[in-house]
């Protein structure tokens, strides 16, 4: 087991050399209520040579996109371009502070108004507001400025939000946070959004449906802008999760089916590092009818100057302190600048490898939805296995073994022992090729020695976990 920092530590070590203090000291107790100072800090005291082992031991722990094949189906861990890390990092953007006064800091509104452009076009919106910290901000922002159309129109009664049953769980979450009553939809039998149980649940007191296009099965929702003119004859609104969008971008614009809001993931569809808590950033296109209701400030240029606008009166007030992560708009806005007009190829390859992949695992799983194609992702299922013994959890743990990151499973829930696949669109098919034949392996010991799969991982720093015991008892170090 890795030790920590603090047990490496010998005392009298020194990593690092201060240099002498250059400002005036002051007696801490004039600015600091006294009961929170310490007299003493018990930092580790270990040399450099020990502290850059430490940590590249550390590292070299991690299963990375950097390192391995990482398709974990919905969450579009992709390729980031080590480009937008430089940019990024360049000392303008990163001495940049939330109070600085506005005309100091022409160039990174510049950028925001750039990036708030290219998402209304690319999503056919009507207006933008970058400042969702993540997906899930997002949604709840989505669904408070959906509340806030119907308040303002004197539709108090609508309190229902109408959500597939293969959605993202943040779907029902938000929509509970933000006030709302739950009802699901079922899917039908080709994936998508049942049209006889949708139109069914549709009534005067449905605030909104809340959908995934294409959705958590990788299937693409066909009657979807029947869906839209449903809902707008009641004046309910659809709100689209954005989670999927990199199989649509450059390809096809939500707004244009009649999508009123949806968030954007900068970090998963406009290549931001994804995962491990952060960063992230869910900016929110809305149509006409919800612009009027963005939150506070909005990034405007009247012609000569980049500006916040804060004169928005039928506003739901902030939702982040600041105005949003900057950092990961400059990585999306260079993402899209890359690209330019070929950034529809980012959902032909995304399309591409999904098409394909699924083709080479033909046989291997239960393909539930194999009549219909899938777009950016696929969901396959291990129940076939279950004959041996072996469940989609022991298939995911012995990918391990063979430097491949397991694909989500277990979700959608409507699909028993669900493996849910995307290989987005920068993985080679070499690649692709390795992780079929993989499959092809796992699915070979399966049937001959499924103990070796009940057991696996066998080459990772830690083992096959107790999962009851890690709930209840979990051990929080190295």
């Amino acid at each position: 087991m890795e030790k920590l920092l603090f047990e490496l530590s010998k005392k009298g070590r020194k990593g690092v050399k201060l240099p002498t203090c250059d400002v005036e000291e002051v007696n801490l107790t004039q600015v600091v209520d006294g009961e929170y100072i310490r007299e003493e800090l018990d930092l580790p005291e270990v040399s450099e040579l020990d502290t850059v082992r430490h940590f590249s031991r550390l590292s070299q722990l991690n299963f990375s996109i950097d390192t391995n094949f990482y398709p974990l189906g919905s969450c579009t861990m992709k390729y980031n371009p080590k480009v937008n890390e430089r940019i990024a990092s360049l000392e303008g953007f990163l001495n940049l502070h939330p109070f600085q006064d506005w005309e100091t800091v022409q160039g990174i509104l510049e950028l925001a108004f750039l990036l708030k452009e290219y998402l209304k076009e690319l999503g056919g919106f009507a207006d933008v507001s970058l400042q969702p910290a993540a997906g899930a901000q997002g949604e709840l922002l989505g669904l408070l400025l959906i509340s806030a159309y119907h308040r303002d129109k004197g539709n108090s009664s609508k309190d229902i939000i109408l959500v597939p049953d293969s959605a993202h769980g943040t779907n029902p979450a938000s929509a509970a946070i933000a006030g709302f009553k739950v009802l699901t939809v079922k899917s039908d039998r080709n994936g998508e959004l049942d049209w006889e149980d949708f139109t069914k649940k549709i009534s005067d007191r449905v605030a909104a449906l809340m959908i995934t296009n294409p959705n958590t099965l990788g299937i693409f929702e066909r009657k979807i802008k029947d869906i839209a003119d449903a809902l707008h004859e009641r004046d309910a609104l659809l709100y689209m999760d954005g989670a999927n969008f990199n199989a649509l971008i450059g390809r096809m614009r939500p707004g244009d089916w009649g999508v009123d809001v949806m968030h954007f993931n900068l970090h998963k569809t406009f290549s931001s590092p994804h995962g491990g808590g952060g960063p992230g950033s869910g900016p929110v296109g809305v149509s006409e009818r919800l612009k009027p209701y963005l939150p506070v400030p909005q990034v405007e240029f009247d012609g000569k100057r980049y500006y916040l606008n804060w004169n928005i009166p039928k506003t739901v007030g902030k939702v982040l302190t600041f105005y949003g992560h900057t950092a990961v708009w400059v990585r999306a806005l260079a993402y899209i600048l890359a690209y330019g007009k070929e950034i529809f190829k980012v959902a032909d390859y995304a399309i591409l490898n999904a098409r394909y992949l699924r083709k080479k695992l033909e046989g291997l799983f239960t393909d539930p939805y194999k009549h219909v194609p899938c777009m950016h992702e696929f969901v396959l299922s291990a129940v076939n296995l279950k004959k041996y013994g072996v469940k989609a959890l022991d298939v995911a743990k012995r990918m391990l073994d063979y430097k491949v990151h397991p694909p989500t499973i277990y979700f959608p829930l409507i699909v028993p022992e669900a493996l849910m696949i995307e290989p987005t669109e920068t993985e080679s098919k070499e690649t692709l090729d390795y992780f079929a034949k993989v499959c092809k392996t796992i699915v070979g010991e399966a049937k001959t020695t499924p103990e070796k799969l009940k057991n696996a991982p066998y080459t990772t720093p830690v083992r096959r976990i107790k999962e009851a015991q890690a709930n209840r008892q979990p051990i929080l170090r190295f």
